[in-house]
């Protein structure tokens, strides 16, 4: 009985159908270690966090790939383009340089449609700092709910 259920379930079309699938969709793809610190980073937004005393709701998250050195910068709700664009020039630019690669999650207000991304793909390397900046700020939030981007 175990061997024809076995057979039944490997081929019934229904059954592979709604089987979930036991490996990746598609192959991952790893990015080339940075030569040197902040020649390649990351960025990402967090949102979702209580308001603060200045109107900010979110954090513009940036990572050095190699050293995995992060800056924050809180940002507001409706953050535009332009003005991560300035935060990255205060917070990363004035003490790092220009990096070569830059790697996003491609957030709509990264891309435009005229600029070809040489990464498509995330390194989950920001996700992973995303995840412990949020259990951190769980923390203080509970304490000063208001002043969390101090």
């Amino acid at each position: 009985m175990y061997k024809w259920v076995v057979h039944y379930v490997k081929t019934c079309e229904i059954c592979q159908r709604v089987k979930p699938s036991g490996h990746a969709s598609a192959p991952l793809q790893s990015l080339p270690v940075p030569a040197d610190c902040w020649k390649s980073m990351s960025l990402d937004f967090v949102f979702g966090l209580p308001v603060d005393d200045k109107g900010n709701t979110g954090i513009l998250v940036f990572v050095c790939r190699l050293s995995k050195m992060v800056h924050l910068a809180p940002v507001r709700d409706k953050v535009t383009g332009k003005q991560a664009a300035q935060l990255f020039l205060d917070s990363v630019f004035r003490y790092h340089g220009l990096p070569e690669t830059i790697v996003s999650d491609r957030d709509p207000r990264f891309t435009v449609d005229d600029v070809n991304c040489g990464h498509p793909q995330t390194d989950g390397q920001t996700e992973r700092v995303n995840r412990v900046l949020e259990d951190t700020l769980r923390s203080i939030c509970a304490e000063a709910p208001r002043s969390w981007s101090d």
